[in-house]
């Protein structure tokens, strides 16, 4: 990992720079998915055969959604133990995004008007979970932590779409998750053509209201071009941790959390910074100690090369400055008093305060929701949330005296713009 440091947060703009725009240098792809999005809504299903026999499964010739029988039959080859790990995790998820609910709510004016908000649940969610190495290694979490939020807002149906196996089948642990969850609705199929089968819809799948879930490049381009046609949780990159720390912090604790992050992709980044130079040479340390145990060690070494780095600055306080500018999507707080330091965090993703809450414990088990915003974004974005599902309606209820009393002011703000049918529209509650 690269060593830096840094007196100044102007010193730090070119790495910064560098962490946001990790994924531009690659391959143009929108021109490309354009033309699937296309394809898909003038094939459908048929397209939809071909690109699954291409990419996933070459003698593919299932029916794109998975039976009742199938998932049953899925669950039932996951054991008793690792089912309740499931289980508990998700109770942990509903029980946190169950507090997110928003009620609707109305005001009364002493002159009978009613003003309110409603606030309900979108009609149909798609979710796409990436398959993971060819499914081999299923992203149970990512099915949870989309699926709950929707159960939670009240979505009545949700779809969701994971690209198969070899064979044509699912990894039995997703299917393990859907059955937990009750979810019945389940397709194999991947890739940005079933982002537009969800956005568009087909002749075996339905078009949803709300696409949410991570993907690669094209499947993130593909929800980039159909927002709009459908809502959708955000355009997440490559995953991404800070660590801030002081000289309190473990530095076996600090290289195994950077891991944790590297090993997902080669332009994960892995971020730390402290105020102690001697931290940062053990925290190198030990990360090349435990880089060579790691089954994923040469997508770990890449992304550590290319995009991690141990920052030293002179005081906590340019620290937090750094790790506001660098907005991450999880930053740790690995010093001595973590809750002293929350007010000054604006832009982060998500926050894991202290030695015992490592990133993995908070994205797949304790509750929170791990799907969140990345390079730079969470200046301005949040992590998916129930409020991903939910759609709110504003409701005027004015009253007579209300309207009568206000037909100058409004006619006259009309007239402003340039509106005069606005104008007569409330003008004709004064005559009449």
């Amino acid at each position: 990992m690269q060593k830096y440091t840094f007196s100044q947060l102007a010193e730090a703009k070119d790495l910064v720079q560098k962490l946001a725009d990790r994924h531009l240098g690659e391959q143009d792809v929108e021109a490309q998915v354009r033309e699937i999005l296309e394809a898909v809504k003038n094939q459908k299903d048929s397209f939809l055969f071909e690109k699954i026999k291409q990419f996933d499964c070459r003698e593919f010739n299932a029916p794109l959604r998975v039976s009742e029988a199938e998932i049953q039959q899925g669950a039932a080859q996951v054991s008793p133990e690792d089912m309740e790990i499931i289980a508990e995790a998700a109770g942990n998820i509903r029980s946190f995004h169950q507090a997110q609910l928003e009620k609707s709510w109305f005001q009364t004016r002493e002159d009978g008007s009613v003003l309110g908000q409603k606030v309900s649940p979108v009609k149909r969610a798609g979710l796409y979970v990436p398959g993971g190495k060819g499914g081999n290694t299923p992203l149970i979490s990512s099915l949870l932590m989309q699926a709950i939020p929707a159960q939670v807002a009240g979505v009545k149906e949700i779809a969701v779409v994971t690209p198969p196996r070899e064979d044509g089948t699912l990894n039995p642990f997703l299917l393990a998750a859907a059955y937990l969850l009750d979810i019945m609705e389940v397709y194999r199929v991947g890739g940005p053509w079933a982002i537009g089968a969800l956005a568009y819809g087909t002749e075996s799948i339905k078009a949803v209201d709300v696409i949410t879930g991570p993907g690669n490049q094209y499947v993130t381009m593909a929800k980039k071009l159909v927002q709009g046609k459908v809502g959708i949780d955000m355009l997440a990159g490559p995953s991404e941790i800070l660590v801030l720390a002081d000289d309190t912090a473990k530095p076996d604790y600090i290289a195994a959390d950077l891991l944790s992050q590297a090993e997902h992709d080669s332009l994960a980044s892995s971020v730390c910074v402290t105020t102690s130079s001697y931290l940062a040479d053990k925290i190198a340390e030990c990360v090349e100690k435990r880089l060579s145990t790691l089954p994923r060690a040469e997508i770990a070494r890449a992304s550590l090369e290319n995009f991690g780095a141990l920052i030293v600055v002179p005081s906590m306080q340019l620290g937090v400055d750094l790790a506001n500018l660098i907005a991450p999507e999880h930053m740790q707080l690995m010093v001595q008093d973590p809750w002293s330091y929350v007010p000054l965090i604006d832009n982060a993703g998500a926050l894991f305060l202290g030695p015992w809450s490592p990133e993995p414990v908070g994205d797949y088990f304790a509750g929170p929701n791990h799907v969140l915003p990345t390079q730079g974004t969470a200046r301005y974005a949040s992590a998916l949330s129930v409020q991903t599902f939910c759609k709110k309606t504003s409701i005027i209820a004015c009253s007579n005296k209300f309207t009568r009393a206000k037909v100058p002011a409004v006619a006259r703000l009309a007239r402003m713009e340039g509106l005069e049918a606005h104008a007569q529209s409330v003008e004709a509650r004064k005559i009449n």
